[in-house]
């Protein structure tokens, strides 16, 4: 066995303690910095609806993220025995600031004290996203059933991106289209 001098066992032992020393400071120190502090998630906020024709409640109503036309309907006090589902999707998901209209099946009560509308003109263009069935029927070449159909479209697929969407809705071509293209905007 070889002996290992003096001297070295004494520097070995030295850098061994002041290791462990350095060890021991590092672990019992306290952080440094700001610690991190967690915060809940953000809740969604609520959505507001406008909901009209044959409910029992019409008016704006807040409803929670994730409800669909049904809870809509249901806050305004469920449908009417005058209401037509056949233009309407009752899962599809809402958006903030939607307007829903539940049709009638009476054609005698279709808006008798609504507001008349100006006739679209080139300096009021009709957003297709948030415009409600007399609107749209005021664009040339839309009747009532066209503005339903435009209307149960975004309901079901979400608002339009741009105008030329309007050629996924049943009804309308591209010489409709053009027709109605000055007067209408996608906001």
């Amino acid at each position: 066995m070889k002996f290992i001098p003096q001297g070295t066992l004494i520097i070995l032992g030295v850098l061994i303690g002041l290791i462990a020393a350095g060890f021991v400071v590092l672990l019992s120190a306290r952080p440094r910095g700001e610690p991190i502090q967690l915060h809940p998630p953000a809740s969604p906020a609520p959505l507001r609806v406008h909901v009209s024709g044959a409910v029992n409640q019409p008016g704006v109503y807040t409803l929670p993220e994730g409800s669909i036309t049904q809870d809509a309907i249901n806050a305004a006090g469920g449908p009417t025995s005058q209401a037509s589902f056949a233009s309407i999707n009752l899962a599809s998901p809402l958006r903030d600031g939607q307007l829903i209209i539940l049709a009638s099946t009476d054609d005698s009560t279709a808006q008798p004290n609504s507001i008349s509308l100006t006739p679209v003109t080139s300096s009021t263009p009709i957003n297709i996203n948030t415009a409600t069935a007399p609107e749209l029927e005021s664009l040339p070449g839309i009747g009532p059933s066209l503005a339903a159909s435009i209307i149960a479209f975004r309901q079901e697929h979400g608002p339009f991106t741009e105008i030329e969407d309007l050629l996924a809705v049943s009804g309308i071509g591209p010489a409709k289209l053009e027709k109605i293209r000055p007067f209408v905007i996608v906001r």
